[in-house]
């Protein structure tokens, strides 16, 4: 290739990558912006703090709930059409919120529409990754700037909220996002889908309310645990009922011929079952972390929005230089090796914080985060290459939104937890922090035993992926 023709495909490569970068940037700041803003929001909406938090909640749940029926939509209606569509949803519930008057509205602009959009839009963004771009080193170097964008999105999302919910109001925060969405909307008008749409394909809609159903059951349970405990427990066991129907469902379809929502091969690749479970743990630590530090800094040591945000820039720098690193560190090392020791630090930036919980001053919260930014970032790339290149492109919108699914519901479970025992907190107000903290440690060395499990050289599908092209 001439020194011409190569710089030319890089910057048809950069086009191509940057649209998706963004998408999954705004769609991660969406879930973290708002724990910044629960003293303003909760004030001027007339409800309460815990109000406001689940309503961020309910946002991660309805991803979560969404992402495997619309990441197999992306079959039917091709993948860059549900990009933009994704898109377009999104933008009207980022809208509503900003005018909402109330908690309800607000629920239904971003829990609602935010929520749904970003579970059509967040399938064909890896999607489109995994097929643009072949070769383990390639391919994980676009998945580091995705992840990078999406960690960057996450960890900045207090400070980029609270700096324009201290000078421009909360409401513009959600404007902030529109104008993104715009944006997006404009650079991905230049994509190419690399396959053509199968519209004639088979949808499973029972297995679509199935899954969705179950999965909401049982995060609704978790939400009810700090109200009545047992009710929090017939909610969670309802929810695994309904999965486990699901599943029947599926079993039951294979074995008549007809195509299932999920099919149950995707489960049979011990690469993509371990890196689903890190994954989950990856995005619970990183959402379960900034709720609790986020709300221990406002609620309990009255910090304003854009103090609180300012402290989160170390996690954001941890995930920036350890993600953009991400495209040479697997040349020199296996990736479940990076998988592995990011859940350690993440464990040490975990100590660190439990450690200052009693600390006067915000900045003691930095170096810790600083460590759980470096720990998330190594490993948040090598999870995703690994269980996005298991699979062939005719299973891509599946195991992406399984992917999706499985990450956001991580995130449901870390927000639940912790804002659970965060209003449990029987025994005073700094108790709930340390509370709070010991089931993300857990998940932490959880993670690094699971880590431990995965093969250290996984191979690449052997399906062929097609080159990045833009029109």
């Amino acid at each position: 290739m001439t020194a011409a023709a190569q710089s030319q495909s890089q910057t048809t490569s950069l086009w191509s990558l940057l649209p998706l970068a963004l998408a999954q940037f705004i769609c991660s700041f969406a879930g973290s912006n708002m724990n910044v803003m629960l003293n303003d929001m909760s004030q001027d909406l007339g409800t309460t703090v815990q109000g406001i938090q689940i309503s961020i909640t309910l946002f991660l749940l309805v991803m979560a709930a969404l992402m495997i029926p619309f990441g197999k939509l992306t079959d039917q209606l091709g993948r860059k059409t549900c990009l933009i569509l994704g898109l377009s949803v999104y933008g009207v519930g980022a809208v509503v919120s900003a005018l909402s008057p109330g908690l309800g509205v607000l629920i239904v602009g971003n829990s609602l529409l935010e929520g749904a959009g970003t579970a059509l839009l967040i399938p064909p963004v890896y999607i489109l990754v995994t097929m643009y771009w072949t070769g383990l080193a390639e391919r994980a170097r676009a998945f580091g700037i995705v992840s990078a964008a999406g960690g960057v999105g996450a960890a900045t999302g207090p400070l980029i909220g609270g700096w324009i919910t201290a000078f421009l109001g909360w409401r513009a925060a959600f404007i902030f996002q529109a104008l993104i969405i715009v944006l997006i909307l404009i650079l991905a008008i230049r994509l190419k889908d690399p396959r053509p749409r199968d519209p004639g394909r088979p949808y499973d809609v029972v297995g679509a309310v199935l899954s969705a159903l179950g999965l909401i059951i049982f995060v609704f349970g978790i939400l009810a645990a700090d109200n009545n405990l047992w009710a929090s427990l017939g909610l969670m066991i309802a929810g695994a009922g309904v999965i486990a129907v699901f599943f029947w469902w599926v079993r039951r379809l294979e074995r008549t011929g007809r195509e299932p929502l999920l099919s149950t091969t995707l489960f049979r690749s011990r690469i993509s079952n371990l890196g689903l479970v890190t994954q989950n743990f990856q995005w619970l630590l990183l959402m379960g972390i900034s709720m609790l530090v986020a709300s221990h800094l406002q609620v309990v040591r009255q910090y304003d929005a854009i103090e609180t945000g300012v402290i989160f820039s170390a996690a954001t720098l941890g995930i920036l230089v350890s993600s953009l690193a991400a495209g040479r560190l697997v040349r020199r090392f296996a990736q479940k090796s990076l998988i592995v020791v990011g859940f350690l630090i993440t464990g040490i930036g975990l100590l660190l914080l439990l450690l200052v919980g009693a600390v006067p001053g915000a900045w003691a919260f930095a170096p810790g985060l600083l460590t759980i930014g470096l720990g998330l970032g190594l490993g948040l790339t090598p999870s995703v290459n690994m269980v996005q290149s298991a699979f062939a492109e005719q299973q891509q919108g599946e195991i992406s939104g399984l992917s999706r699914s499985i990450s956001n519901l991580g995130s449901s479970f870390g927000t639940a937890i912790v804002g659970t025992l965060l209003a449990l907190n029987v025994t005073g107000p700094g108790d709930g922090y340390v509370l709070a903290m010991v089931p993300l440690l857990i998940v932490a060395v959880a993670g690094i035993i699971v880590a431990t499990l995965l093969p250290s050289q996984p191979k690449l599908s052997a399906q062929p992926a097609a080159a990045a092209t833009s029109t």
